[in-house]
């Protein structure tokens, strides 16, 4: 019964330690002379049976019987036994002589053959810690009767572990319990292990690269038989090692990566050791060693498994990404099989998500056209990923594809198809203009399906898609690899050269031309990368991880300021200001939150603090003016004969303030605060563009004015916008430099062929709610418009008062029309027979001549320019603009928007001599009418209502 009773602590003991909540039987004041006996069974393997002569000065008393387990059970001073109930039985420190305990104690080997049939063996067959009871019935008792007892101890106290660490200074005692047959003293081994190196007060041992070694394997061997506890114990212990031990990490990068990879693959059901593995590869990768390229290739396919896998813990998905992470930044473009790999996972896995919700009751016919369209769009694209990720790894072979080490990421959905396919004797070959072109593609891909949804943004997020847009924005991955596949194909008739002369044939002709190599797509890589972070940037723990890196925020800066000779894109460079200013005033408006409690909001609930969106563009970003408002501002009021219609709820909320250096929240980057550095705007200028128009196309000048290059008119617009001038930018900033200027995006169609677009509310009203949130019409605010932007405004007014936003009403205090069509285009009107081809978009549809929702629109204006709430400057165009250019050189051209369309019938109206639609809103110089009755019109403005 005896053994029984001791049976049952040491596993329900050993059941607490699983759990984390074991608190030792023996004592936290163990005798030196105990902790060594146990020390020495453990090294000797056995306790000593001796049939010799009896010796009055041994332990036991001269009973020829030595060890760890005698004494526990003849109830030395060792581990004192005590019954002091029929069911309680407890271990203490007593001073029981063996003689007081021998005459209820039968011998050792004796009682473990009585216990065979002992009611207490049922009761220990479900034991947490399978293989003690095996343990206790051979001949070989007291080693786990000693590892047990040295576990405890250890726990027991630091004492303890302090006189374990000075009688096992070699470690010798804990290797031997490590690689012990008995599964039970490896356990208890490992966690003796465990509690020595936690215990940062004591000197590391200089066994601890061994005991890393030996730890992996006790783990590996016990998940190879399923026995996951005791590879979770050996696990524990193996990270406190490496954690530990720069020896213990080097020899376990060298010798155990292999092993570890077969621990992962058997364990893939076993979240707690997929755990404990990922924090060790973490712990082996991110200090001071680090992965070589093959080993990465090799691991890629279980981190990304990791990364997606349905039963990942969050623990296991961001060690994994750590790492991942690592890899890019180690090994550059020989990583791209990866980061493609990554983006194609993600991709499919937000595409399944996507899919289950696309289709919803209530929604907009357009809209759902719209999401449709962006998930087929996106399924194709990500099949490009994977095939590209396949192809790209079969340019890398040099052996079997079997024997790849991208093996195990290529045998993942969605690579396994193409993988099966793959041509082992010839492989083929991928341009890496077209491997770059598949990645812009799923960028954009990922856009078009998360920039209206915030829970699949959130999904990325967490799917480590901040790595990736980090890597493509920091690093030019793709035109490293084009360099290395130029100088690849320089070298080529060299070889080819060589060879002829060697066997005297002549030399063929080059067909691997350096200049033959296609520049891959890095900037367009860039610019969508940066819009995508700019949505991204709107998420609380997206703005925590950029401003915690410095790096990105450096880069983010000087990309905004025109610092880096590479950018000269305009979008990236508003992209990076915006997320810098949506980084920075929430962290800011956090700071303020927690120091004077909870931050008051506007009251149509948005915060106080402005959140730009991928839609508004910030023209000339380096300027010092674009600043994080605070709480102290003032609402902007117009003028004193009208303050009583101004609605003036957020009077506190409303005025420009500075933006104070948040380098102590971040530590990353810091602000100007300087008032010398500019002026406080006082104006805000917003431009809208019209149909197939663009943020900053529509706004540059046309080298060809007569617009008669274009076959379609779709065209024409994209034609003008690549050469010339960005106007607003560039003069305008300069000549009127009291105002911040924005430009607005929004996505329309002429005709079906060219994809779904929403119609005029529903632009409008997306529009609107991105204005409100950017803090547009705290101040006074003039819109910019060209065609169809100038009824996206007038319907965004309308809008606005209807939901009582009454701050961007009042405060909009001019509206510019560029050839506006107030009352309808000829576009539309154009006969049934042309609307066959073209199929019109629903917003061309709008816009017949006599619409009744145009002239409402027009009517509401009106009315706000008698009460004199806002002013009117329209521009009119005279020449016709081409629609359709036919094979002999023909084009049908028309007058899109004629002078009695143009005009509303209210405000200032500009004709413009030899000026189609196209380019109305494209001044040839400064001194051209277009331009400069715009600014007069602004400077009146200025001065009457600020």
């Amino acid at each position: 019964m005896l053994v029984a009773a001791i049976m049952d602590i040491v596993t329900s003991n050993c059941e607490c330690v699983e759990k984390e909540s074991f608190k030792p039987w023996l004592p936290g004041n163990a005798e030196m002379r105990d902790i060594a006996a146990a020390v020495q069974v453990i090294e000797e393997g056995d306790m000593h049976l001796d049939e010799g002569e009896r010796n009055d000065d041994d332990d036991d008393g001269g009973r020829g019987m030595k060890g760890i387990g005698i004494k526990i059970l003849e109830g030395t001073t060792a581990i004192g036994l005590s019954r002091t109930t029929e069911q309680n039985m407890t271990l203490d420190h007593s001073n029981d002589t063996p003689s007081e305990l021998d005459r209820d104690t039968p011998r050792t080997l004796a009682l473990m053959n009585k216990h065979g049939s002992s009611v207490e063996q049922a009761n220990l067959s479900a034991a947490v810690v399978p293989g003690l009871w095996d343990d206790l019935h051979s001949q070989h008792v007291a080693v786990p009767f000693a590892a047990w007892a040295l576990a405890n101890w250890a726990m027991a106290s630091e004492i303890n572990r302090s006189h374990i660490e000075e009688l096992d200074q070699d470690g010798e005692a804990v290797m031997c319990a490590l690689l012990a047959p008995e599964r039970s003293v490896k356990w208890h081994g490992s966690l003796v292990a465990r509690l020595l190196l936690e215990d940062h007060n004591l000197p590391l041992n200089d066994s601890v690269s061994d005991w890393a070694s030996s730890l992996l394997s006790t783990a590996s061997h016990a998940s190879k038989n399923e026995d996951i506890s005791l590879s979770q114990m050996a696990l524990s212990a193996f990270i406190v090692a490496v954690e530990r031990s720069h020896q213990a990490r080097r020899t376990v990068m060298e010798k155990g990566l292999e092993l570890m990879r077969v621990t992962a693959k058997r364990t893939s059901k076993h979240q707690q050791v997929q755990e404990a593995l990922a924090k060790a590869l973490e712990l082996l990768s991110t200090e001071d060693s680090h992965l070589s390229i093959e080993e990465s290739q090799k691991w890629s396919g279980i981190l990304l498994s990791w990364v997606f896998g349905k039963s990942s813990s969050n623990e296991i998905r961001s060690s994994a990404i750590r790492i991942l992470s690592c890899i890019l930044e180690d090994h550059g473009p020989s990583s791209v099989p990866i980061s493609q790999g990554w983006l194609a996972l993600l991709l499919n896995d937000i595409l399944v998500s996507s899919k289950a919700s696309s289709v919803k009751e209530g929604i907009d016919k357009v809209k759902t056209q719209i999401d449709q369209s962006n998930i087929l769009s996106a399924g194709q694209t990500a099949n490009q990923l994977a095939v590209g990720v396949v192809s790209m790894a079969g340019n890398w072979l040099t052996g079997s594809v079997d024997t790849s080490p991208l093996a195990d990421l290529l045998s993942l959905d969605p690579f396994a198809g193409p993988y099966k396919n793959l041509k082992k004797d010839n492989p083929p070959k991928l341009d890496v203009a077209d491997s770059a072109l598949a990645t812009l593609k799923g960028i954009k891909a990922l856009t078009g399906i998360c920039a209206e949804d915030s829970l699949l943004q959130d999904k990325i997020t967490d799917l480590g898609l901040l790595c990736l847009l980090r890597r493509y924005l920091l690093r030019d991955d793709y035109e490293k690899l084009a360099a290395i596949e130029a100088y690849d194909a320089s070298r080529a008739p060299e070889a080819q050269e060589r060879v002829s002369s060697t066997e005297g044939e002549v030399s063929p002709s080059n067909t691997n031309n350096p200049s033959s190599v296609r520049v891959p797509p890095t900037a367009h890589i860039r610019r969508h990368a940066a819009r995508l972070l700019a949505i991204l940037s709107l998420l609380p723990k997206v703005q925590k991880v950029i401003a915690a890196d410095e790096a990105w925020c450096k880069w983010l800066e000087d990309c905004a300021d025109g610092k880096i000779s590479s950018i000269n894109d305009l979008k990236i460079r508003s992209y990076a200001r915006a997320i810098l200013l949506n980084v920075i005033c929430h962290q800011q408006i956090g700071i303020d939150s927690i120091n004077s409690g909870p931050e008051n909001g506007s009251r149509d609930g948005t915060s106080i603090c402005p959140s730009y969106d991928d839609m508004i563009f910030l023209i000339n970003p380096e300027r010092p003016h674009w600043k994080c408002p605070g709480k102290d501002q003032s609402s902007v009021q117009k003028d004193k004969s009208s303050s009583n219609e101004v609605d003036t709820t957020n009077s506190d909320s409303t005025a420009v303030t500075q933006v104070s250096d948040v380098a102590d929240s971040s530590k990353s980057f810091n602000v100007s605060n300087n008032d010398s550095d500019s002026e406080i705007p006082q104006m805000d200028i917003v431009f809208v563009h019209g149909l197939r128009g663009g943020p900053y196309k529509t706004w540059r000048i046309a080298e060809d004015k007569s617009s008669t290059k274009s076959g379609l008119v779709e065209k024409i617009d994209e034609e003008a916008g690549k050469l010339g001038t960005f106007w607003p930018g560039e003069w305008l900033s300069a000549d009127f430099p009291q105002a911040r200027l924005f430009s607005l995006k929004y996505k329309t169609n002429l005709t079906q062929w060219s994809g779904a677009s929403l119609p005029l509310q529903e632009v409008s009203s997306m529009l609107l709610k991105k204005l409100v949130v950017a803090g547009i019409g705290s101040r006074p605010v003039v819109f910019v418009t060209h065609s169809l932007g100038g009824l996206v405004v007038k319907q965004m007014l309308f809008k606005a008062k209807a939901e009582n936003m009454d701050d961007l009403v009042n405060n909009t205090v001019g509206v510019v029309f560029y050839s506006c069509p107030h009352f309808g285009s000829k576009l539309a009107d154009m006969p049934w027979r042309m609307g066959l081809v073209l199929r019109p978009a629903p917003t061309i549809g709008e816009l017949r001549s006599g619409s009744p929702r145009l002239v409402q629109l027009n009517d509401f204006l009106r009315r706000l320019h008698k009460k004199q709430m806002l002013q009117v400057l329209s521009f009119c165009e005279t020449k016709v603009t081409p629609i359709v250019e036919g094979y002999g050189g023909w084009a049908f051209r028309m007058e899109i928007v004629p002078i009695e369309s143009a005009y509303p019938g209210f405000g200032e109206l500009v004709v413009l001599e030899s000026t189609d639609h196209i380019n109305s809103c494209k001044p040839l110089s400064r001194s051209d009418p277009s331009y400069t009755e715009t600014l007069e019109f602004l400077r009146k403005l200025k001065a009457q209502y600020t």
